[in-house]
């Protein structure tokens, strides 16, 4: 009986959404409403601070620079329909599964080591 309810609740994995990694920069295009009817694509672009890869509720958090020097995380769900794609544009070499000091770090001392392949 028990199985057959995670079944129910299990949600198909979107096979177009690349394999993310803590300390890659990546840009996430996210479908908001605008109103009552209209919908636009927003995009994220930051660094991946945080990955949660437990079953269902897998998650990942975006931390980007807004205006002012302000930080902005914001965090997704991997199985959510609102993800239209996602893009990597370069992996970093870190030593640590979350990257929060980041939020103490300003300017160019919050950069990243560049993993190169």
């Amino acid at each position: 009986m028990s199985d057959l309810l995670l079944k129910a609740f299990d949600k198909e994995d979107n096979e177009n959404l690349p394999e993310v990694r803590v300390g890659d920069s990546v840009t996430v295009h996210v479908r908001i409403n605008v109103g009552e009817r209209n919908e636009r694509v927003q995009m994220v672009r930051g660094t991946v601070i945080r990955v949660r890869n437990s079953g269902n509720n897998k998650n990942f958090t975006v931390r980007r620079i807004a205006s002012n020097g302000v930080g902005v995380e914001r965090t997704f769900l991997m199985r959510s329909p609102l993800i239209e794609k996602i893009e990597v544009h370069r992996h970093a070499h870190v030593r640590r599964a979350q990257l929060y000091f980041l939020r103490n770090l300003r300017g160019k001392a919050a950069r990243l080591r560049e993993k190169r392949f």
